[in-house]
């Protein structure tokens, strides 16, 4: 997954090794000005700062660049909840990565890799969109923190010469032929009798008390009857979850997701074992009575086949001359206030103002599936339950204000399906091609370790 979780971040949040660091308190800068010591005359403290500690080609990496590098590595994996290693060895890996990343710029330039002012602009723009900030906001906080606009875009060159170089070395020259999927595809029936199978329901939970009459269990059971038969003739039946459901789950249409069978209650797994997809039945837990459907069965690591799909609804102000960003942010918020005050319909207000092409249809986007949409739009819509409508937000394209109507689980079709295991046989492959070249680089590149990082 190391390649695309870089272009996805620097799609994202721009590149990996961000200036800019979003967290739950807010935008917030690297410490840069606390790992340097700001005591004059200390020519302990000002060696510990920046001497040499390798040399890559002649290029120097210094302590203060490794401390700055290790810093930035701590807090990817405080956020995702990982082990820290002890700071020697976090130290050691922060250097390890520098000696990488400077023999791969070397190669780029070396190969006559360039990046123009305006996809460093472009870049610009979009650090400023992901933190939702006008740029001259973000260039303010890189000031206050000694980080100047000159070195801030030499930054997003680096790291767009870096994703540059890997595209063009790797991920171009990554193919997956018909007769590897098919071979995928052999294996894992093969293996779907052995392996653990992956399973996922959604279900209607009508809660019974601990101490419930034959009246109140007979009731129940004729009101789960009743939501298969709407079920079976034809009503969504996430739809029906958030409708009845007692489960706190009915906000997602009652889904419990893809999982081993492990993962599930024993008492769902039993009463769902001989279903096949879209296979109902009811059964009766200390909560209530459960109906149960079983979205879909698979062997694991066989990719999913069926898809989430989302109906959403959008409003866009593109940011021009004579609408800042901060005027189409106040604007669709008054929008908001008035749908939710029941004063105004979204899709009349789509209709009468939204500068994108769904315009015409109140807004509406049509059914769509992860990925179809950018990053920024889709992590907003996709945090938002049906009826919910969003704060604004502000994308590459302008600012939105979104709203989802439904959700459904459809089946992929074949073809679909083999597009999933030839991304999967991919993402893979160059996994494995990208560890091999950056192995390959960083042999042949001359390395001269000077002193230990202190």
């Amino acid at each position: 997954m190391m390649i695309r979780h870089f272009l996805n971040l620097l799609v994202g949040s721009l590149f990996c090794s961000s200036v800019l660091v979003v967290h739950a308190q807010g935008l917030r800068l690297p410490a840069a000005a606390a790992a340097v010591p700001q005591e004059a005359g200390s020519n302990t403290r000002q060696r510990a700062a920046d001497y040499i500690v390798a040399v890559v080609n002649s290029e120097p990496i210094t302590s203060h660049q490794v401390r700055l590098e290790a810093q930035r590595m701590t807090r990817q994996l405080s956020q995702g909840q990982q082990t820290l290693p002890d700071p020697q060895e976090m130290a050691a890996q922060a250097l390890e990565r520098l000696i990488n990343e400077r023999a791969q710029l070397q190669a780029a330039r070396e190969t006559g890799v360039k990046i123009d002012d305006a996809a460093v602009d472009e870049a610009e723009q979009n650090v400023a969109r992901q933190n939702q900030l006008e740029l001259a906001e973000v260039h303010k906080r890189l000031a206050e923190d000694g980080i100047d606009r000159k070195q801030f875009r030499s930054q997003l060159r680096e790291q767009l010469t870096l994703a540059r170089v890997r595209e063009r070395d790797v991920n171009q020259k990554v193919r997956v032929s018909e007769l590897e999927i098919d071979q995928y595809l052999r294996d894992q029936q093969k293996n779907q009798g052995t392996d653990p199978q992956e399973i996922n329901i959604s279900h209607v939970l009508l809660a019974l008390p601990d101490d419930a009459s034959a009246t109140q269990v007979a009731a129940a059971q004729a009101k789960a009857q009743a939501v298969m038969e709407r079920a079976r003739a034809g009503e969504d039946f996430s739809a029906l979850a958030r409708e009845l459901s007692a489960a706190q789950d009915a906000v997602n249409g009652g889904q419990l997701g893809m999982r081993p069978v492990d993962r599930y209650p024993a008492l769902f797994v039993d009463a769902t074992r001989n279903l096949a997809a879209a296979g109902m039945v009811t059964v009766r837990s200390g909560a209530g009575i459960h109906v149960l459907k079983v979205i879909e069965k698979r062997a694991k690591g066989m990719p999913s086949s069926t898809v989430e799909q989302t109906l959403a609804s959008h409003i866009l102000l593109r940011v021009t001359p004579t609408m800042s960003e901060s005027a189409a942010l106040a604007k669709l918020a008054e929008f908001r206030a008035n749908v939710l005050a029941g004063k105004a319909e979204f899709a009349t207000l789509a209709k009468e103002n939204s500068q994108d092409g769904s315009a015409a249809q109140g807004g509406e986007l049509g059914w769509a599936a992860s990925g179809q949409f950018v990053p920024e739009f889709e992590q907003v819509m996709n945090g938002l339950a049906p009826g919910q409508i969003s704060q604004p937000l502000v994308s590459r394209f302008g600012v939105h204000l979104i709203t989802v109507k439904q959700r459904r689980t459809v089946p992929l079709s074949l073809r679909d399906q083999r597009e999933l295991v030839k991304g999967l046989l991919r993402e893979k492959k160059l996994d494995d091609a990208f560890v091999i070249w950056a192995q390959d680089l960083r042999a042949r590149a001359y390395v001269e370790m000077r002193e230990p990082p202190g």
